[in-house]
C-alpha cells in the first residue's frame, strides 16, 4: 500500500463519530470465564495518527513503572470516562492533553474502533484523531516515562504482528505483540490494532 492508502483505508474502516460503539467489548467472550458479567469500568483511549508528508506513524505511550495498573507498559493515552467528560471522545482528548501534553487544539477526531474489554476490568472506547505533525510534548511524569511513534505500514503489515501464550491466573491466554525498535507492543494495546486490522479487512 502506498501512504495514502494505508492513512485513507485506516480512517475508512473507523466508526463513524456519530455511531460510537458500545459495550460488550468484541473481545468479550475470552473474558467471560475470568471477569463475568461484572460491569466494566468505562475508559477511553486515544490512538494518535500523526500526519507527516514523509510518512504516517501511531503515537503511544510507555507507562510509569509505579502505576497501579499496566506498569511499563506500552500503551495509548487515555484513562477511565469522567463524570465531567461529555463523551468517549472527550475523556480520550483530555487525557491525552493530560498525559503528553499535545493541545487540544492540534487533535481532530476521525472515529472510534470496536469496544475492547480488558483484564483490570475497564471497558475501553478506542478513539482515532488525527493529531497535527507540529505537535509539542510535555509528558507528566507520573504517569508518563516515554513517548515515541511507529510508521503505520509497519503496523498494517500482519507479518510484524506475534501471537504468544502467557499463563493468567492459571489461564492460558493468547495475547498479540509487536517489536519495534527495541519496545514490546503488547496486551490490550495490541489488541485493538488487531481490531484495526480486521476492521480494514471487512473492508470491499
Amino acid at each position: 500500500m502506498s501512504r495514502l492508502a494505508d492513512a485513507g483505508r485506516l480512517l475508512s474502516s473507523l466508526r463513524a463519530l456519530d455511531d460510537p460503539p458500545t459495550l460488550p467489548g468484541w473481545n468479550h467472550a475470552e473474558l467471560a470465564d475470568l471477569l463475568g458479567d461484572a460491569q466494566r469500568t468505562p475508559a477511553a483511549v486515544l490512538l494518535p495518527l500523526v500526519r507527516r508528508a514523509d510518512g504516517d506513524s501511531l503515537l503511544f505511550t510507555v507507562r510509569n513503572e509505579g502505576l497501579r495498573t499496566h506498569a511499563g507498559q506500552v500503551s495509548f493515552p487515555g484513562g477511565r470516562i469522567e463524570a465531567a467528560d461529555a463523551d468517549a471522545v472527550a475523556a480520550a482528548l483530555r487525557e491525552t492533553e493530560e498525559e503528553v501534553g499535545i493541545r487540544r487544539e492540534l487533535m481532530q477526531p476521525r472515529g472510534f474502533l470496536d469496544c475492547f474489554e480488558t483484564i483490570s476490568g475497564f471497558g475501553v472506547t478506542p478513539v482515532v484523531a488525527e493529531i497535527a505533525p507540529d505537535y509539542v510534548l510535555a509528558p507528566d511524569p507520573r504517569e508518563v516515562a516515554d513517548v515515541f511513534e511507529v510508521p503505520l505500514p509497519f503496523l498494517l503489515d500482519a507479518a510484524n504482528l506475534r501471537r504468544s501464550e502467557i499463563d493468567w491466573r492459571g489461564r492460558r491466554r493468547e495475547i498479540y505483540e509487536y517489536a519495534y525498535a527495541g519496545r514490546r507492543i503488547w496486551g490490550a494495546t495490541a489488541a485493538m490494532l488487531v481490531n484495526l486490522l480486521r476492521r480494514m479487512e471487512a473492508m470491499p
